[in-house]
């Protein structure tokens, strides 16, 4: 297991560095149902390992989260998020967001998620998203 990329915030705290996907295919977004905290339900997302830049943690974390690999993408947004917690131990976040067109078979399971599925708009306003992808739907006026 990789130790996530560490620096310090705006704030002088301990932070990790994230990547997240938002993956959209006929209208609808993929999000997976989280099995570990924080919970509830969210796009692709993951720590940018040491060593590794956004890139390739964005490439790796889609594969390992969805089996699906990533045939181009935007930067949607980038940003120290000082809420954003984790179980590693960080209170902060610097969060790479990028739009991402995928390839491939999505997986049936993955461990780290109760269910993996594609959402409307209308569904994602109605669920309990995990907070820093609630925050993000907001920016993209999805919900």
């Amino acid at each position: 297991m990789s130790s996530p990329k560490t620096g310090t915030s705006k704030a002088s705290k301990q932070m990790h560095y994230s990547v997240g996907a938002v993956i959209k295919r006929n209208g609808k977004y993929l999000l997976i149902d989280r099995k570990n905290a924080p919970l509830g339900f969210a796009g692709l997302a993951g720590h940018i390992d040491e060593g590794e830049d956004e890139i390739q943690a964005l490439v790796r974390e889609v594969a390992e989260e969805s089996g699906l690999k990533v045939e181009g993408y935007n930067l949607l947004f980038q940003e120290e998020l000082d809420w954003n917690w984790c179980s590693k131990g960080a209170g902060t976040h610097f969060w790479f967001l990028y739009e991402c067109e995928v390839s491939g078979r999505l997986k049936d399971k993955i461990p780290e998620a109760k269910s993996i599925g594609w959402h409307s708009p209308e569904e994602i306003g109605k669920m309990k998203l995990e907070p820093v992808w609630e925050y993000w739907f907001k920016k993209l006026a999805l919900v």
